[in-house]
């Protein structure tokens, strides 16, 4: 959701120069900064920014630049006057002397901005000044989406391949509890009827089995790999999904009861943090 835009365009009396930025976040929300004279402007600008952008921690500024001298800020003289003899008297009383005008244009309310009513035509010249900027910020959106599709695959690809790797090492792992529950019979030195050995056995491996965890895992990795060939605004599901993934692989974790596969499962997970960090930056 990261990305950078900006345009700039020529109003009836001054020049406009837009710049936006765009931060990951997981709602849309918009900070303006723009001068007194736009004020008016702001609910449409933002309403349209919110629009077009959907998500993201979006900065709007916009800077403007009088070209003629209708913009220009206006002198109220009587209260200038007002000041001016205050400070003939302060000097008289006081034998000082200063630079009285370059201190009277710094009091308050001396200089009044001028008010100019944004016409039609300008709402409209700076509506497209911001889809412009908008654009732009896209435009490095998607590439930006290019690299991150491109990252996400090769990692469903690693998670998918150590996944592969769990099956072969499922048939030494019967055999590896086989084994420890005979030991543990022979230890206690107790005799028992080999066809209910075989029964708990059987209901003991089957406790352990993973076959659905790893049907289920596929699928959801072939889900996610979908979604990112769709394209559009699909960071949320992308999250929903990942989490679905996630609950996969701590519950093969948990089943695993095998060294090996325990060791794939958490190098699965470190795959899977890396995708959630990713997907944060996806609309």
């Amino acid at each position: 959701m990261t990305g950078f835009g900006k345009s700039q365009v020529q109003l009836t009396s001054r020049k406009v120069s837009i710049e936006l930025k765009s931060l990951n976040s997981k709602q849309a929300d918009a900070n303006f900064r723009l001068p007194n004279e736009l004020r008016e402007a702001e609910p449409l600008l933002r309403q349209q920014l919110l629009a077009g952008l959907q998500r993201g921690k979006i900065d709007c500024s916009i800077q403007t630049e009088g070209t003629d001298g209708s913009a220009a800020p206006s002198i109220n003289e009587e209260l200038a006057l007002q000041y001016l003899h205050q400070f003939r008297r302060l000097n008289e009383q006081s034998g000082t002397q200063g630079d009285a005008l370059g201190a009277l244009l710094r009091l308050p309310e001396v200089l009044r901005e001028s008010k100019q009513d944004l016409s039609e035509q300008d709402q409209q010249l700076l509506s497209e000044a911001l889809e412009a900027a908008m654009d732009q910020l896209r435009q490095f959106r998607h590439s930006e989406g290019q690299r991150l599709q491109a990252d996400l695959h090769q990692r469903l690809q690693t998670i998918a391949a150590k996944l592969d790797q769990v099956s072969p090492l499922e048939g030494e792992r019967k055999e590896q509890v086989k084994k420890r529950l005979e030991n543990n019979l022979a230890q206690l030195q107790a005799s028992a009827d080999r066809d209910r050995l075989e029964q708990e056995m059987v209901y003991y491996l089957e406790k352990l089995d993973i076959t659905e965890e790893k049907v289920r895992l596929r699928s959801h990795l072939q889900y996610f790999e979908d979604l990112l060939q769709e394209g559009g605004a699909v960071g949320k599901k992308l999250g929903f999904v990942s989490q679905e993934i996630g609950r996969e692989i701590n519950t093969l974790g948990s089943k695993a009861n095998n060294a090996p596969i325990q060791k794939l499962v958490v190098e699965m997970k470190d795959e899977l943090e890396k995708i959630k960090e990713q997907v944060l930056n996806i609309l």
